[in-house]
């Protein structure tokens, strides 16, 4: 059993939105992902780390939920800032039950566990973007989300997954950040950087926390182990 993790699948097989528009990178990315992960088990984890789908609704997304509830293992869904398909838990959870759609998980406003790890997470926020009252709001929220998260892992040890990275080169979230060292996480997997954005991305130890970029396009569309 092993724990992986990999976000921005922008997967579009119910929809026209392809990412093989971007070039080289994206071609073929869909074999490619499907490739990757038929070298997993079946009790391997692996947390998906935001834009998963094009989708606009969950019903424009059930054939990409389908290729990624097909893939081997336990996958945990976390949220994107372009997965427009997300509802609530109780309906994203009686849509997956009806649709099959059985080694699907939610991480939002709770914890999952990895044997004795508690694996945490929300989407995040770009605090960066433009300041004011909506993203001071923004913010709050998805730090909220993030602490309710971290609390209810109690004492176990902790990794976070995030959409939205909590720092990168010249930018960072000190809301998220202060919380990651007040709750003692040990690592935290992040996406949303593509291309030329991959260049900006922190990976290593800062302030105890072990930081990783599992963008799909960074990775080459291969999840990245976090542990065994």
């Amino acid at each position: 059993m092993a724990l992986y993790a990999i976000g921005d699948l922008h997967l579009s097989l119910g929809t026209d939105k392809s990412m093989e528009v971007f070039g080289g990178g994206w071609q073929n990315y869909v074999v490619r992902l499907q490739d990757a992960f038929a070298k997993l088990h079946e009790d391997d984890v692996t947390v998906l780390c935001g834009d998963l789908s094009w989708g606009m609704s969950l019903d424009e997304s059930l054939e990409d939920l389908r290729f990624i509830n097909a893939l081997p293992g336990r996958k945990i869904l976390v949220k994107g800032n372009h997965d427009y398909w997300w509802n609530t838990a109780a309906k994203m959870t009686r849509f997956f039950s009806e649709h099959g759609l059985d080694k699907l998980e939610i991480l939002h406003n709770n914890c999952l566990w990895y044997g004795d790890t508690a694996l945490c997470g929300t989407r995040g926020w770009f605090y960066e973007l433009d300041g004011g009252a909506q993203n001071e709001k923004l913010l709050a929220r998805e730090a909220g989300r993030l602490e309710t998260s971290l609390q209810c892992a109690g004492t176990a040890k902790k990794l976070c997954f995030l959409h939205y990275p909590p720092l990168y080169q010249g930018y960072n979230c000190p809301q998220v950040l202060e919380l990651l060292r007040r709750y003692g996480v040990s690592a935290c997997c992040y996406g949303h950087l593509h291309g030329v954005s991959h260049r900006r991305a922190v990976e290593g130890s800062r302030e105890g926390t072990a930081f990783s970029l599992v963008s799909a396009d960074y990775l080459g569309f291969v999840p990245k182990k976090i542990c065994d």
